[in-house]
C-alpha cells in the first residue's frame, strides 16, 4: 500500500515544535510533502529562524513520525527558513490573533496560571534548589510549568536544570528553552560566554523582568515559578508591581539568624498586599548515616518561627509547608542539571519536595480578579 499525503500529514500532526510545544502542522511549518512511486517521502519544513538550535530535533522527530506510515520506504527532510511575513503571521497566531503586544499574560484578569515568587532573606539557603525541584516535581505530575530565573546577579537555574540552549527569537517574541518539560528563561542565557557579572541598576532590572514575562512565549502554563534574588530589593518590588497576584514562597533554614532575615523578606507582603503561600524550611536536618537520629546541623525551629512571625504581621495564617532534610544528592543534582525529584524521587529530600509541590498544585485558584460574566438583573 502506497502512502498518501493525508496519511503523511496526519503523521506530521503528531510532531510538536520543541520550543513552542504545538504541532508543526498548526504552526505553518510544513512547507511541502512529496511522495515518490517507490515510497520515499520528502518533507519540507520551515524553521522559525536560520540556525535554529532545534533543527536536529525537528529532523529526527519528523523522520520518526513519517517512517511509521505504512508503505513509506524512506524519509528525507528538507529544511527551509520562514520569511519575515511568515514569522509575523506565526507571532500573531500564538498571541491569539491580537497582534503584537507587551502585556504580561499572567497579570491579566482571568489568568489561570498560578504564579509563585520564591523568596529568601539571604543567600545560601537553597532557594534556587527548592525552586528547580518544585518545578520538576510539578512538571513530572503532568502540569505545564515555567521558571523565570529572576535572580539577575546570582542566576543559577540554567545550570541546575541542565539548560545549555539559548532562547530563539521570532520577530520580537522569545521562545524559551525547555528542560525536563519545564520552560526556562534566565539572564544567563543572554550574556556573552563566560562567567562575567551582570552590572545593572533598578530601571534595567525592571525592564529585564518585564521582558521575561511579556516578550517570552510561555503558552498556557499551569504554574510559573519565579526565583527571586535574596532580600527585598528592586526585583521584589517590581514583581509586586507587575504581578500583584503572585504568591510568595519564603525559603529559610532552621538557623535563627537566617529565620529573622527571612521573616523580614516575607513581611514585604504587608506593604505590597500580596499573599504568602507559605514557608519552606530547607536543610532542616541531616539524617545520621549510622542510625535513625536527625542531626540539627543548623539548629531547629527556624521555619516555624518565620511562619508564626508572618502570621502575626499579616494577620492571616501563614503555614509551614514542609521541612526538607540535607541531602548531598540534592547539591550534586543541581551541579549536574538533574533535579533530585527526578533522579531519586524516593529519597527523603525528594519525597518532601514532591509533597510540598503536590500541596501547592492542589490548592484551588482564587476567584479574585476573574471576570465571571455576571450582570445586574435590573431588579
Amino acid at each position: 500500500m502506497a502512502p498518501t499525503p493525508d496519511l503523511v500529514t496526519a503523521a506530521l500532526a503528531t510532531v510538536n515544535d520543541p520550543e513552542i510545544r504545538r504541532p508543526i502542522t498548526d504552526l505553518g511549518m510544513v512547507k511541502s510533502v512529496d511522495i515518490s512511486p517507490d515510497g520515499v517521502v520528502r518533507v519540507g519544513v520551515y524553521l522559525t529562524v536560520a540556525g535554529c538550535p532545534m533543527r536536529d530535533t525537528i529532523t529526527r522527530d519528523v523522520t520518526a513520525a513519517v517512517s511509521k506510515v505504512e508503505g513509506v520506504s524512506g524519509v528525507q527532510v528538507e529544511l527551509d527558513v520562514m520569511s519575515a511575513e511568515q514569522r509575523k503571521t506565526l507571532q500573531t497566531s500564538l498571541r491569539g490573533n491580537r497582534g503584537p503586544e507587551k502585556e504580561i499574560p499572567f497579570a491579566k484578569p482571568g489568568s489561570l496560571t498560578r504564579v509563585f515568587a520564591v523568596a529568601s532573606g539571604k543567600g545560601g539557603v537553597g532557594k534556587s534548589s527548592v525552586t528547580v525541584n518544585l518545578a520538576a516535581a510539578m512538571a513530572s505530575s503532568g502540569l505545564k510549568v515555567g521558571v523565570v530565573d529572576a535572580d539577575i546577579y546570582g542566576h543559577s537555574v540554567p545550570r541546575m536544570l541542565g539548560v545549555s540552549d539559548r532562547p530563539t527569537k521570532v520577530e520580537d517574541m522569545i521562545m524559551p528553552p525547555v528542560a525536563h518539560d519545564i520552560k526556562v528563561i534566565s539572564v544567563g542565557m543572554f550574556k556573552p560566554p563566560g562567567n562575567s557579572p551582570v552590572v545593572w541598576r533598578g530601571p534595567m532590572l525592571d525592564r529585564a523582568l518585564h521582558q521575561f514575562l511579556a516578550d517570552v512565549y510561555w503558552g498556557d502554563l499551569d504554574v510559573l515559578l519565579m526565583d527571586l534574588p535574596p532580600g527585598t530589593g528592586d526585583i521584589a518590588i517590581s514583581v509586586a508591581q507587575r504581578m500583584p497576584g503572585a504568591e510568595i514562597l519564603v525559603v529559610t533554614t532552621p538557623q535563627q539568624a537566617a529565620a529573622e532575615v527571612a521573616e523580614r523578606a516575607g513581611s514585604i507582603a504587608s506593604q505590597t498586599h500580596q499573599q504568602i503561600a507559605g514557608v519552606i524550611e530547607n536543610m532542616a536536618w541531616l539524617p545520621c548515616p549510622h542510625c535513625d537520629e536527625r542531626i540539627a546541623v543548623f539548629g531547629e525551629g527556624g521555619g516555624q518561627a518565620v511562619a508564626d512571625g508572618l502570621t502575626r504581621t499579616l494577620g492571616t495564617r501563614v503555614p509551614l509547608l514542609g521541612q526538607v532534610p540535607i541531602d548531598l544528592r540534592l547539591r550534586e543534582g543541581g551541579d549536574e542539571g538533574k533535579p533530585l525529584v527526578l533522579t531519586d524521587p524516593d529519597s527523603p529530600a525528594a519525597t518532601e519536595l514532591r509533597r510540598i509541590a503536590d500541596g501547592l498544585s492542589r490548592r484551588s485558584s482564587s476567584l479574585k480578579g476573574l471576570q465571571l460574566g455576571l450582570s445586574p438583573s435590573g431588579r
